[in-house]
């Protein structure tokens, strides 16, 4: 059975939107999302390019400018929904991890 697109977010997905909070080009993302997961996650540039038409096909995204090749983005309201539900499930993955190896919540 095909996943449904979107349902959850990859962490390419997550962070390309995390990085899309305030306005960049895609060249910034590349160099964004390796700083702040302190290089754990990587974007490869073919991967970010079909993400963020992706993303604006599906209306997370907007494109802000166009200067030759140079675009830049910015998240939209969808885009802000979506996050803070991949959030909320992420957060309840850990809960349960927690509640099963008897740790507290958070």
């Amino acid at each position: 059975m095909a996943r449904v697109k979107f349902q959850t977010l990859t962490e390419q997905m997550f962070y390309t939107l995390l990085c899309l909070k305030d306005e960049c080009y895609g060249m910034d993302i590349l160099d964004r999302v390796p700083a702040m997961t302190k290089q754990r996650v990587n974007v490869g540039s073919g991967t970010l390019y079909t993400l963020l038409e992706q993303f604006l096909d599906a209306g997370m995204i907007r494109e802000t400018k166009v200067e030759g090749r140079r675009r830049s983005y910015i998240l939209t309201d969808k885009g802000r929904e979506m996050l803070e539900k991949e959030c909320a499930r992420i957060t309840l993955q850990l809960a349960d991890y927690h509640m099963i190896f008897g740790k507290e919540e958070i």
